[in-house]
């Protein structure tokens, strides 16, 4: 029998963890068709059928399963033991993958990330901005980003940025001439922006006020699924949009938007960085960690 490579074993890993070709694929950033042929030519050289491929998916075989089992501790302390030679280099390296929701994004890029690319220029930062929620186990990230409450409870939590709240706010141009909503269900009178989320389903606006919760589903012609564009959308007074307050802040200040609704918007639990709990902890995600928390003292 032929001894595999490293990479061909680390490449079977990507695979049987991720089930699929094409994120192992994206993830080592090589083509599919390289990743098969690595695939392939590992068959042969251990003379054992490791995947069973259809046109549809992807699945270990009894002897993939066993040699994944042996092999994935391994590959970890393999980790472990670079990212110490990192460490004793004095500065991280290496790659760094955090997936994050857009306001998360837009938090880091303003403050974290320009500073940690200046103290860490060895570290490859990929920040990947989307709405849904994702597995970043399965998905081959380090670390993710999201609302406090939305954080799976296996997961280490480092929270940041301060509480967050969402403010119904519209254009002086589309309140002009019109009641004002006193309570939630006043909505139900006027033309809202409605989002949809990347689940598909549309949002309902939740309320609070002394202990008091309301969900709406909010009336209007136009729903959209993005922070930025229900804002620019109010702003040009299309109606009354829901949003978190970051995305609205700016227009706010200079006057396009004004708010209505304030006694129901009460601030609740903000953003979290999170990461496996059962997994070791590179060294740039440490880092990146400490520079968070750090900037976060100052806020």
């Amino acid at each position: 029998m032929v001894r595999p490579s490293l990479n061909d074993l680390a490449a079977f890993a990507a695979v049987a963890n991720h089930q699929s070709f094409r994120r192992a694929s994206d993830i080592m950033g090589i083509s599919r068709s390289a990743l098969s042929h690595t695939i392939i030519g590992l068959e042969a050289k251990l003379n054992v059928r490791l995947f069973n491929r259809t046109t549809r998916s992807v699945s270990l075989t009894q002897a993939g399963a066993r040699l994944l089992a042996r092999l994935d501790p391994v590959l970890q302390d393999l980790d472990q033991a670079l990212d110490t030679l990192s460490e004793e280099r004095g500065t991280p390296s290496g790659p760094l993958r955090i997936n994050a929701n857009k306001s998360g994004a837009s938090i880091l890029l303003a403050d974290v990330v320009p500073r940690f690319l200046e103290l860490y220029p060895d570290v490859e930062l990929d920040l990947v901005s989307e709405g849904r929620l994702v597995d970043i186990v399965e998905q081959g990230f380090d670390a993710g980003i999201r609302l406090l409450e939305t954080v799976p409870k296996d997961m280490v939590a480092v929270k940041f940025g301060g509480d967050v709240r969402f403010i119904a706010v519209a254009a002086p141009s589309y309140l002009q001439g019109k009641e004002r909503p006193q309570t939630p269900d006043d909505l139900y009178a006027h033309r809202c922006v409605r989002q949809r989320l990347p689940s598909g389903k549309r949002y309902r606006w939740e309320f609070s006020r002394r202990g008091s919760e309301v969900a709406i589903d909010v009336p209007g012609n136009l729903t959209l699924d993005d922070n930025d564009l229900l804002v620019r959308a109010a702003a040009d007074g299309r109606g009354i949009a829901y949003v978190p307050e970051y995305f609205a802040r700016p227009y706010l200040v200079s006057g396009q938007l004004l708010t209505v609704l304030e006694d129901w918007c009460p601030r609740g639990p903000g953003l979290a960085l999170y990461y496996p709990r059962s997994r070791h902890v590179p060294s740039p995600l440490r880092a990146f960690i400490d520079l968070l928390r750090e900037v976060d003292s100052t806020r």
